[in-house]
């Protein structure tokens, strides 16, 4: 293929291959890379390697997108696949998708993870997380230092090289033959694979199980850090899951907690108890400064069954007033069982936005309570948005605790919370998804005086 000399861009068609440098990281997943004019979104990557790539869509004129076929110069930060399935030798269309970053050094991807925070966090929040570089230091050397420790590992993971975490694993079924397995990068194509290495070796033993199940639409593999693991088979055309209601129980720190087996729970083997010392430690941080008040309408919102309503107890004590809010019902009673020991604990089923919408109708007495409240929120990967953003801002809240699933997200609500009177006052990450783009944040917002 070539380009059109005469045009700004390259001409690009499916298929086409392209010896490309790849210069940085993109939200995703993907790396940047430039091929005459237009802007390439390269998968199976890493900056500043060269690699030839295969076109694999080139719908848009200002980008395209593009696989590593071949690598030709190689980053020191390249290793062997952690998932041979995945791995360059194979035909992209056949690689194993659910671990993108499995062919890069643990400590460069918490460092790429890092850099799309920080960009993110920039462009759309207005924040600045790594300093200008001090006179004479380079600038990519600077922003190096600046970034290396923002995104903490998981405990262990370092020990394992990022392996056996997930403790919850979705296998798809091949509606032709029955075939269960991951569905291949990029596609909804169920391909067969030997093992699942981000898996436990729990989930490992009981997966081989189900090699064929030709009426099922999926099959979700449970391994509780407290009780039997189970399986949960979702049947074509159907939307339940057999099995899905039936509680397991899960340990964080010495406390139990009552799951449905189908709901949300995170899936790292440590992610639970990282995020619930997070929240405890940020709201401890709160009570120091003289910024939380355990009897005001404090709320934990997108509540699930409650584990970061119960680390807010942890820290402000068993008085604390606290509402979680969860639109799945079968969460809500789980909550409530869950937080049955805190007095002032409520659980509700509601949509965040709904509930929100109420309290701003409430009386003086209630918005009055609010002001003086701790809100903590842990929305889906879209993140709160917009609306639900200016709901709180309008009730005021002291403080906001922020999980985070989306670096874009976080920002863009960042963005809109700066512009409402909040500050920025404490932000963390956490990889409890290693050999993925994916990753956790929590950022603390205050409200200026």
């Amino acid at each position: 293929m070539s380009a059109d000399p005469r045009s700004a861009t390259a001409v690009l068609a499916v298929g086409d291959e392209v010896e490309l440098d790849v210069t940085n990281i993109a939200h995703g997943g993907v790396c940047v890379a430039r091929y005459e004019g237009r802007v390439i979104f390269v998968a199976d990557t890493i900056p500043g390697e060269r690699v030839r790539a295969r076109i694999i869509e080139a719908k848009k004129k200002s980008f395209a997108r593009a696989v590593t076929i071949e690598v030709l110069t190689a980053s020191p930060d390249r290793r062997d696949h952690v998932w041979p399935a995945a791995a360059l030798d194979r035909a992209p269309e056949d690689r194993a998708g659910g671990a993108e970053f499995g062919h890069i050094s643990l400590e460069r991807q918490r460092l790429l993870k890092a850099h799309v925070l920080a960009d993110a966090m920039q462009r759309f929040g207005g924040i600045e997380l790594a300093a200008e570089p001090e006179e004479g230091e380079g600038e990519d050397a600077a922003l190096e230092d600046a970034l290396a420790d923002l995104v903490e590992a998981a405990p262990g993971d370092d020990d394992v090289n990022g392996l056996g975490y997930r403790t919850r694993v979705r296998l798809h079924v091949d509606p032709e033959t029955g075939l269960v397995g991951p569905y291949a990068a990029r596609s909804r194509r169920v391909i067969d694979v030997d093992a699942l290495p981000l898996a436990t070796d729990v989930v490992n033993e009981i997966a081989p199980l189900y090699d064929a199940l030709p009426e099922a639409a999926n099959v979700d593999v449970v391994a509780p850090s407290a009780d039997d693991p189970r399986t949960l088979v979702t049947m074509q055309g159907e939307k339940k899951r057999v099995g899905a209601q039936d509680r397991v129980q899960e340990v964080v720190e010495d406390r139990g907690f009552v799951v449905r087996a189908g709901g949300f729970w995170q899936v790292h083997r440590e992610a639970p108890a990282l995020l619930f010392s997070a929240i405890r430690d940020a709201v401890i941080d709160l009570i120091d400064a003289d910024r939380f008040d355990p009897s005001a309408t404090n709320l934990d919102l997108y509540g699930g069954v409650g584990l970061l309503a119960a680390a807010m107890a942890e820290a402000a004590g068993p008085s604390l007033r606290v509402t979680t809010v969860e639109s799945d019902e079968h969460a809500t009673e789980d909550a409530a069982e869950n937080l049955s020991e805190l007095v002032g604990a409520l659980s509700v089923t509601a949509r965040v936005d709904r509930h929100l919408a109420d309290l701003l109708a409430s009386p003086e007495t209630v918005r009055t309570r609010m002001r003086k409240a701790t809100v903590v929120l842990d929305p889906p990967r879209s993140g709160a948005g917009g609306d639900v953003i200016r709901q709180l801002t309008e009730l005021a809240p002291a403080s906001l605790i922020y999980v985070a699933c989306d670096p874009v997200a976080l920002a863009r609500d960042t963005g809109t919370l700066r512009g409402s009177g909040y500050e920025l006052t404490a932000l963390r990450a956490f990889d409890i998804f290693p050999h993925t783009h994916h990753f956790e944040t929590v950022a603390v917002f205050e409200r200026a005086e």
